[in-house]
């Protein structure tokens, strides 16, 4: 009679004191994201279930019945349409002027040495720490001694002036990664510098373009202080200024309807972000157009 081997008994995991406290940390870690991410998508939740809801107040709570009643009432070309355009027009205008001007400062700055570039980027470092309620009172002061003052093209200047600092730091250190040799190349050929930044660097940086355009349109999108001071008119004032018409002077808000405006007026901003979303994740598309 043939005999049965014993299967031999599989040893039992035991968790060393190491890895119970490797557990714990990492449970603490995961408790500590859980807050910080219900921190976030708490206030959210309570914008988009209000912007349906026709009894909104400051709960988080899903509405009796959705409802559109407060897209309706707030989609008017008074309250939502030209504050929108007013805001598309001064966020658009500002970030494409940031966008050049930086480009142009910060090319120098990477591709030629010299003893002022250390100053320089320095002295723009500073100039981001300035608080815009300090400059506030002279630049009010300097438009309107040349008639920039309630102009969408004053408006437009300042807010580039104010972003471009921070702009020209990020595309100096994106324009750092494009390597020379491919210039030189061109060069060669008899390209111009601004030949070979239009053609050669900035395509190969898009990833850069691309976070320096995505910061500055965001950064003046939510600006409220900078149009409220240099826009007078209630007809050039931009969404970030008319919202606060939806707070009443007795402090009465229809909460339903400034969520709805609230949703609508985040949208041209997660529309540019999913437009560049494949530039901000592609890389520099070098290529292996080096060879060492």
């Amino acid at each position: 009679m043939p005999t049965r081997t014993p299967t031999p008994a599989v040893p039992t995991r035991t968790r060393t004191p190491a890895s119970r406290r490797t557990l714990r940390r990492r449970l603490t870690a995961d408790a500590g994201l859980l807050v910080v991410a219900a921190a976030f998508v708490l206030p959210l939740a309570w914008v988009v279930l209000s912007s349906v809801d026709a009894r909104a107040d400051l709960r988080v709570r899903l509405p009796d019945s959705v409802t559109l009643a407060n897209y309706e009432a707030v989609l008017t070309p008074e309250i939502t349409v030209t504050p929108l355009l007013n805001s598309l027009l001064l966020c658009g205008g500002g970030t494409a002027l940031t966008v050049v001007c930086a480009a142009l400062a910060a090319y120098p700055l990477s591709r030629f040495r010299s003893r002022l570039n250390r100053p320089f980027l320095l002295t723009i470092l500073f100039a981001t720490s300035l608080p815009i309620t300090a400059i506030m009172v002279p630049v009010y002061a300097l438009f309107v001694r040349v008639n920039l003052i309630d102009t969408h093209e004053g408006t437009i200047l300042f807010f580039a002036a104010s972003q471009l600092p921070f702009a020209i730091w990020l595309m100096k250190n994106f324009m750092d990664g494009v390597p020379k040799e491919l210039e030189e190349a061109a060069w060669t050929d008899g390209a111009s510098p601004l030949q070979s930044l239009l053609r050669i660097v900035l395509p190969l940086m898009g990833p850069g373009v691309a976070v320096v355009t995505v910061f500055s349109f965001v950064m003046m999108w939510g600006n409220f202080f900078v149009p409220f001071m240099l826009l007078l008119t209630p007809d050039q004032m931009p969404a970030a200024v008319s919202i606060n018409e939806f707070f009443g002077n007795k402090g009465t808000v229809v909460y339903g309807q400034l969520a709805a405006f609230s949703v609508i007026y985040s949208t041209p901003v997660i529309l540019l972000y999913v437009g560049v979303a494949r530039r901000l994740g592609g890389g520099f598309a070098l290529g292996g157009a080096v060879k060492g």
